[in-house]
């Protein structure tokens, strides 16, 4: 990589974001692509994110950003216009400077989980899904899951009222979606599996050879979560596969042919 005063900046902030393989991918796409580019991780807590993101805003070579854990949500209220499936969704994972030097933000998460599973074969219409998480990936999850046209859509999270506040605004949104169905697809939206000797987030009983699950933890890609559902004999999607389909859809969204 040869970075210059020409290089434009584009990176991924979140915390913790030593677990990201984000920027591997992006500098190998501006390399091919022939783009004088570098993506780069930077480390923000959720405290400091209001005080960093005004000084981002002031490096005029900065193009874009990517955002995961715990950035989502927040960054919704300190960007400039927002696209479509943030406002359904109320979550941000992309966001680019615009010519007229306003920060425009996208979420990509649910259409990109939709996109690995179709990767690994796992087609989402008709399921009986139960997803375990409901923070922001997990929200756009559950939005273009129902979107996709699944069966039955049952939410669950560790934060009080949460799931049932996203199942109404699902419903509302895609009413066919509707809770109810044994689950045929797993879908784990939390960070249980990034950190060692984390539980697994469903009980092993539940896995068969009938059931499908996802994971969103891209490093480790095996989560102890993957490495269960694969020994009981089920189709898998993890979180690498969610990423390569989100980062498509970002890169498209940065004008770059993915």
């Amino acid at each position: 990589m040869n970075i210059t005063g020409t290089t434009r900046l584009y990176a991924i902030l979140g915390d913790p974001v030593s677990v990201v393989r984000s920027p591997g991918w992006w500098n190998g796409l501006f390399a091919h692509a022939g783009r004088d580019a570098a993506f780069v991780p930077m480390q923000v807590s959720a405290a400091d994110l209001p005080r960093a993101w005004e000084g981002l805003r002031a490096i005029g070579n900065l193009e874009g950003l990517v955002l995961t854990m715990p950035h989502k949500q927040a960054a919704m209220t300190l960007v400039d216009v927002l696209g479509g499936s943030a406002r359904l969704t109320s979550a941000v994972n992309t966001v680019r400077r615009l010519p007229d030097g306003r920060w425009e933000g996208e979420m990509f998460d649910g259409e990109g989980f939709v996109a690995g599973l179709r990767a690994r074969g796992i087609a989402p219409e008709g399921r009986h899904v139960r997803q375990l998480g409901c923070g922001g990936a997990g929200r756009a999850i559950a939005f273009a899951l129902a979107r996709a046209g699944v069966a039955s859509l049952a939410l669950e999270d560790a934060a009080p009222g949460r799931a049932g506040a996203l199942a109404a605004e699902v419903a509302a949104a895609f009413p066919a979606a509707a809770h109810g169905g044994e689950p045929d697809l797993l879908v784990n939206a939390t960070p249980l599996g990034l950190a060692c000797g984390d539980p697994l987030p469903f009980d092993a009983a539940l896995l068969s050879r009938r059931v499908a699950v996802a994971d969103v933890i891209p490093n480790p890609e095996v989560t102890p979560l993957i490495a269960a559902a694969r020994a009981a004999g089920c189709a898998t999607a993890t979180g690498r596969d969610m990423f390569e389909g989100q980062a498509r859809l970002a890169a498209a969204y940065f004008g770059i042919d993915a």
